[in-house]
């Protein structure tokens, strides 16, 4: 395998459109490593200076050059970042040549220009939601009366990332809940989610992933074991078979991709930007 990869998220913004972009273009290349950075708010050439030194001494540490997803609109800038001899990715640049010519309008290249057209009552709606999904993580709330969605998985199968992805990018109302070793002895739902069966949405993963990411949290403890991991997958899983719960293997998909699956699977239809 190469060397890793530097990669930088640059936006005259809060950087979350060129990170989502970004990973998403990331997955499709899985035999390379990347270490990626996100650089908010490069809002004047003085701090695009900043961000180029920035990414010029990252591809000098790692001896390979760093590839940045940029998107910012400001065309100054955008050359300020493009002197750090980084392969450059523009988010916005090969859509707007094509719309200035349908529109027979020119572009008008403002910093935060995006941040103007924000619909108040969907940001209420994703701030929200957010709140939702951190007092329902991990079964701290099994209230779920409001929740659009439950996902159902062991420890560490991506349940948390993929709740405060839904809620904070499409406003869903996302809880998840932990299947603990008494859960998982029965075949059966937890009593608690009986009543909710048609949000549930099941996560399963890979053993040996499993085990590889517990390692991280709790190095070489009984819940960290490949054993541990195959066990409490092989029972999660043949609950979801049991219960006829939708499910998904997280091993090798993005959050974005998982978040796709499951707003289609239940017809959760999310905010629009």
């Amino acid at each position: 395998m190469s060397a890793t990869r530097p990669v930088f998220y640059v936006s005259d913004g809060t950087g979350i459109t060129a990170e989502t972009v970004g990973h998403s273009l990331l997955t499709q290349f899985g035999n390379t490593r990347f270490h990626t950075s996100r650089i908010p708010f490069v809002d004047s050439v003085e701090r695009a200076r900043e961000a180029a030194a920035r990414i010029r001494a990252a591809g000098e540490q790692h001896g390979v050059r760093p590839i940045v997803v940029n998107s910012s609109v400001n065309p100054d800038i955008a050359a300020e970042i493009a002197r750090s001899g980084a392969l450059i990715l523009d988010v916005f640049e090969p859509f707007l040549a094509p719309l200035e010519a349908e529109l027979g309008e020119k572009r008008q290249a403002k910093v935060g220009q995006a941040h103007g057209m924000v619909d108040f009552e969907t940001y209420h709606r994703r701030i929200n939601a957010m709140n939702f999904a951190l007092a329902h993580d991990d079964g701290m709330s099994t209230n779920y009366d409001e929740a659009q969605v439950i996902l159902v998985a062991v420890s560490r199968a991506g349940k948390t990332p993929t709740c405060i992805y839904l809620a904070l990018h499409h406003g869903v109302s996302a809880a998840n809940y932990p299947l603990t070793d008494e859960d998982l002895e029965h075949d059966r739902l937890p009593p608690r989610l009986r009543a909710h069966r048609s949000k549930l949405f099941g996560l399963t993963i890979d053993p040996v992933r499993l085990h590889q990411i517990r390692q991280e949290r709790r190095p070489d403890s009984r819940y960290a074991s490949l054993e541990t991991c195959k066990r409490e997958v092989a029972a999660a899983e043949k609950l979801f078979r049991a219960e006829r719960i939708p499910v998904l293997s997280t091993t090798h998909v993005s959050i974005e991709e998982i978040s796709s699956k499951v707003m289609s699977t239940l017809g959760i239809q999310g905010v629009m930007f």
